[in-house]
Order: C-alpha cells, then sequence, then structure tokens
C-alpha cells in the first residue's frame, strides 16, 4: 500500500460538491474530526482530506449545522489583508478584500548591470512600495509570498514594523510576481486549503 499527499486550494461554494466526489472515489466517508490544523476527513479506503480555513475564527466562527457548513461559512466571511509577494525576478504588494485587490504595485528591479544584488534591490524597492501602498489602510492579516528570506527583509525595514506585527496566514508559493500573480495570490489566500492523502495498493 502507498500513499502520496497534495494540496489544492478551493473556493468555498466549491466544497460541498469536492467533498462527495473524494468520498465516492475512496469508498465513502468514514469519519469527520475537527483538529487543530482544521476539519478532518478520513475515507473508508484509509485516504483522508485535511480541509484547512484561510484564517482563524478570531472570536468570529462560522455557523451551521455540521463542521462542513462551519467551515464554508468560516471561510467565507469576507477579511481584509496586506499581501507582499518577493522573489528574485520582482515583488509585488497590494491590499485586498474578499479576494480583490483595493490598492497594489508590481514591478521588477535587476542591479546586476551595477554589479549588485539584484535580491536586495528588489527587496529594497518592494519594502518602498510596501510603505507607501500599505501606509494608511486597514487590514486584519499579514499575506506573505515567494522567497522567504527576500520577504522578512522588506518587511525589516523600518516603515512596516506595525505591518510585520500582523497575524500572518500560511504563506503561498508564487511565480515571479507580476499584477497577474497578485491578483490570483489575493483569491488564493481566500481558499480553503486541502492536504489530501491518497492511499493506494
Amino acid at each position: 500500500m502507498t500513499h502520496s499527499t497534495r494540496t489544492t486550494l478551493l473556493t468555498p461554494d466549491r466544497l460541498h460538491g469536492w467533498i462527495a466526489r473524494f468520498a465516492d472515489a475512496h469508498d465513502g466517508l468514514a469519519a469527520t474530526a475537527d483538529t487543530d490544523g482544521g476539519l478532518l476527513l478520513t475515507m473508508r479506503d484509509g485516504s483522508s482530506a485535511l480541509l484547512s480555513p484561510p484564517w482563524p475564527d478570531d472570536g468570529r466562527p462560522g455557523r451551521g449545522t455540521d463542521l462542513v457548513e462551519r467551515l464554508v461559512s468560516l471561510a467565507s466571511q469576507e477579511r481584509r489583508m496586506a499581501l507582499v509577494l518577493v522573489r528574485r525576478g520582482g515583488y509585488a504588494v497590494g491590499v485586498a478584500a474578499g479576494g480583490s485587490l483595493l490598492a497594489h504595485k508590481a514591478g521588477t528591479t535587476s542591479a546586476r548591470s551595477r554589479g549588485g544584488d539584484p535580491g536586495v534591490a528588489v527587496a529594497g524597492r518592494a519594502a518602498q512600495e510596501a510603505a507607501r501602498i500599505l501606509s494608511g489602510q486597514s487590514f486584519e492579516y499579514l499575506a506573505t509570498g515567494g522567497d522567504k528570506p527576500l520577504v522578512e527583509a522588506v518587511l525589516a525595514a523600518p516603515a512596516l514594523r506595525a505591518v510585520a506585527k500582523r497575524p500572518r496566514l500560511a504563506a503561498l508559493p508564487v511565480a515571479d510576481p507580476t499584477s497577474a500573480v497578485l491578483h490570483k495570490a489575493a483569491a488564493d489566500f481566500c481558499a480553503i486549503r486541502i492536504r489530501i492523502s491518497d492511499t493506494s495498493g
């Protein structure tokens, strides 16, 4: 018997249908459990799916008659976040609510022609733009993605100290940040994360 794992993102409105299809493909649902990591669904063939909401309930839990409905309700709540995506190829920063960007900036910076480190140049420019975009904006969470050391370098800027202290959502892997990548990330950060463990053999 072998196990394989993968992670997928799903919008709340699609969750009930996804669970039904997953259960059908794995001999039916055997058990559900509310865990610290999210809602764990165990199938009769031994496969499982851990459904994690995009954010903590923060005193605003989801409503519903069962665990799945409460998870969908929680994930459907509109919350505001600051986004900071950085890779050596570029940066993208913004503020989003309900999966849509309210303000944003994306760009690239290269120091190769000047003999410098492009990563340092990108982090410096990203910090400047993040301070400009996020100044005066209200948001609950910090959402990051890309190259972790570069993200931390951006957030270490004095002008972003308050931003860096905000509660963080789970980071996302992203391609070189562009405006399109930032728009997608704004929606993905609102999605339910599903970690699937398939059993075969």
